[in-house]
């Protein structure tokens, strides 16, 4: 029996049972980020975490684009899921120490991931139908293979030169579905090879901003649960979980309707599953991601904070605000993105600006955050109202 998905019906694109509990791993691997940039806010952290970050997204992405072409209702398929949840586990746990004693775990796991999902995909094309997309997973494996033997090589070298590694194996990674998965002597990818399923590929992504948005309300709970509960600390608790709540309205009050709109509609939804979802969707998550460490340092230090600080309350906000700001520009077909996010883009940079002239305090840098996005979000929705 064919293992991919029946197109055409009400539901094949509907979101299985277990991809939700796959994507489980990635609430714990999420957490895992947050607490380890909270551990080392510094320049060196922040590019550790990054790459640890995007990885994990490559992980998470690859596994939606196999499962929106299989079935993951079938046995087969389900196994391959549960297998990549174990790996995913092992991932997760070496994440804190990736660049320390468990640089090997987290490169095998990655490596085990990508080159174990792909090749039972491959294997798993059969018919007539799966021709082509067989011939995709063979290129998709030659770049996989080669990035994944980066990751693995990083992990086992010294802590000090695993950056370069891990760097270039990125590099690999990011470039491959720009340049079409092209390997020579078996050609490049097209779009009509990423026939994806529009509504799943919308619903899947929405899925995993719920997820960074859980684990910032996670976070902000967890810490106000451990401190004394005066006037200036349920303020700041109530700071953040408005800064959580307008991050939500932001992206699906209109930014995930007009966003399945585009790619269910498209003729060429592969374009828009790589470029709005597969690529832009990477600083709305690190976004969320990075404001929750935000809000943990706010409520823990709401009068002190040093310049990493600030960077991470004000830049939180502003990397998910230039995210989604590109993402609604291209699902919307318009010749700017949307004024109201440019202009709350160019205030959060004043903010940040000022936040570095005049010593602000991380409430008051807080404060100025969530009126920023407040005022984008009414904005937003008076003019489309």
């Amino acid at each position: 029996m064919s293992l991919l998905r029946q197109r055409g019906h009400a539901d094949s694109g509907k979101v299985g049972m277990v991809e939700l509990f796959f994507d489980l791993v990635f609430v714990f691997a999420v957490t895992q980020l947050s607490h380890t940039l909270l551990k080392k806010l510094d320049a060196e952290g922040a590019l550790q975490v990054g790459l640890l970050f995007m990885a994990t997204w490559w992980v998470w992405i690859y596994t939606v684009w196999a499962t929106n072409w299989f079935d993951p209702e079938k046995k087969t398929v389900r196994a391959a899921l549960f297998a990549l949840l174990v790996a995913g586990l092992l991932m997760s746990v070496s994440i804190p120490r990736a660049f320390s004693d468990l640089g090997w775990l987290f490169g095998a796991s990655i490596m085990l991931q990508q080159s174990g999902r792909t090749l039972a995909m491959l294997a798993a094309c059969r018919g007539e139908d799966g021709i082509s997309l067989r011939r995709n997973f063979m290129r998709i494996n030659v770049w996989i293979g080669g990035s994944g033997l980066l990751w693995v090589a990083g992990g086992l070298s010294a802590p000090e030169s695993r950056i370069a590694w891990w760097l270039a194996a990125l590099a690999v990674d990011l470039a491959a579905p720009m340049l079409f998965y092209f390997v020579p002597g078996l050609g490049r990818s097209t779009l009509a090879d990423w026939n994806v399923d529009g509504s799943h590929m919308a619903e899947r992504c929405a899925l995993f901003v719920i997820i960074a948005l859980g684990e910032s309300l996670l976070v902000t709970g967890a810490t106000f649960a451990d401190l004394h509960f005066d006037t200036v600390t349920v303020f700041a608790f109530l700071l953040a979980v408005l800064g959580s709540i307008l991050m939500w309205w932001l992206y699906f009050d209109h930014g995930l309707e007009q966003g399945h709109h585009r790619i269910v509609h498209s003729q060429t939804p592969g374009r828009h599953a790589r470029n709005n979802y597969t690529y832009l969707h990477i600083p709305i998550v690190a976004g969320v991601i990075v404001g929750a460490v935000g809000d943990e340092l706010v409520l823990s230090h709401p009068y002190s904070g040093n310049p990493a600080a600030m960077a991470a309350i004000v830049g939180g906000p502003l990397i998910f605000l230039s995210g989604l700001a590109l993402f609604k520009w291209l699902a919307h077909t318009r010749a700017w993105p949307p004024l109201s996010h440019l202009i709350g883009i160019g205030l959060l940079l004043v903010l940040g600006a000022l936040a570095v002239v005049m010593p602000l305090s991380p409430l008051l840098a807080t404060i100025g955050c969530v009126l920023v996005l407040l005022f984008v979000a009414v904005w937003e929705s008076c003019v489309l109202r």
